[in-house]
């Protein structure tokens, strides 16, 4: 990956924080809750154009939390959130994030890559069926041809495939990056959710232009692992969100089990992760991985994105080469 020298020159920022660390480096929830302020801070004060990735799932939800934190307590303004609609997700989610983008009173932009979705809604198709590459634009050959090197005449409508995962995220991301001028994206992936995520820093740069819009990935909350994201949600997220829930936090033990008035949709948490889901993908190709809520699962023993279809997952490292989060 080639970077340039000052990019851009505004910004004064350590791309080495963080480099040789893990979530035991920061070994109380209270010292990763410092460090998530801190970058989310920097974040903030340093990039002029900014964004919030989010997905509507568990590290988003809580970066997301971090920085409308901050922005209240030091003045600045809750950039815009950028949801890519891959046309491939659970309903539940569509609606988790229309409710709390109106809760919130976020900016939302919807990113998607428009030429597939028509192609697909023009011909009827379902997941798994085959799209012709040259039925696609220009830019979507392009990236077919050239950037994944792939060779033969159609791909399957999935998300959780080499193809599928980068056109309707990958392009549909760096699309809105360059329609947008962002100049940096905040990001909630972590250290211990994926092998190829465990070397990032916490401000990671992207300046190659033949490959995407050059910005930089700003990520809070790297140093949290798995149990902590839950820990601080209900210490935290929920607790300050939502009226009537205990000051000092409750963590349910089933779907149905709130404090009194309280119903699964007034809490800042995906329903499917009370359903079972510890990881959110797409509709067709994600399960869940117990049927005890995310947080009460084994995570000790169990791996995160079990439920996730593993092409992609394999692919993963080629697949953050071109711009994947």
């Amino acid at each position: 990956m080639s970077e340039t020298a000052e990019f851009p020159d505004y910004l004064d920022v350590d791309y080495s924080a963080g480099e040789g660390e893990d979530p035991a480096d920061y070994p109380t929830i209270e010292d990763k809750i410092e460090k998530a302020i801190e970058v989310t801070r920097q974040g903030l004060e340093q990039y002029e154009n900014p964004v919030v990735m989010w997905t509507g799932g568990k590290d988003s939800t809580l970066t997301l939390y971090f920085i409308t934190e901050v922005a209240e307590q030091f003045g600045y303004d809750v950039p815009p959130a950028v949801f890519i609609d891959h046309f491939q997700h659970f309903d539940e989610l569509h609606g988790f994030v229309d409710r709390w983008a109106e809760a919130w009173d976020l900016d939302v932009i919807y990113a998607r890559n428009e030429d597939v979705g028509d192609y697909v809604d023009e011909h009827d198709l379902e997941p798994g069926d085959e799209v012709p590459v040259e039925a696609l634009s220009e830019h979507n050959q392009h990236h077919i041809r050239n950037l994944l090197e792939y060779e033969d005449d159609t791909f399957p409508f999935l998300l959780d495939t080499y193809v599928g995962n980068h056109l309707l995220k990958t392009v549909a991301l760096n699309d809105a990056l360059e329609e947008y001028d962002v100049d940096g994206v905040i990001s909630g992936v972590r250290w211990d959710e994926q092998e190829a995520r465990a070397d990032e820093t916490f401000f990671s740069p992207r300046h190659d232009p033949d490959i995407y819009p050059p910005h930089d990935r700003i990520q809070p909350i790297l140093q949290f692992a798995e149990p902590d994201v839950w820990e601080a949600f209900w210490g935290f997220v929920v607790p300050e969100s939502v009226p009537g829930y205990p000051d000092e936090g409750y963590v349910p033990q089933s779907q149905n089990d709130l404090p009194e008035g309280i119903t699964k949709e007034d809490v800042p948490v995906s329903p499917k992760y009370f359903a079972g889901f510890r990881s959110l993908g797409s509709e067709v190709s994600t399960d869940k991985s117990a049927e005890e809520p995310a947080w009460l699962q084994d995570m000790a023993n169990t791996t995160e994105r079990a439920g996730r279809a593993q092409d992609k997952e394999d692919l993963m490292e080629r697949l953050r080469d071109l711009g994947y989060m």
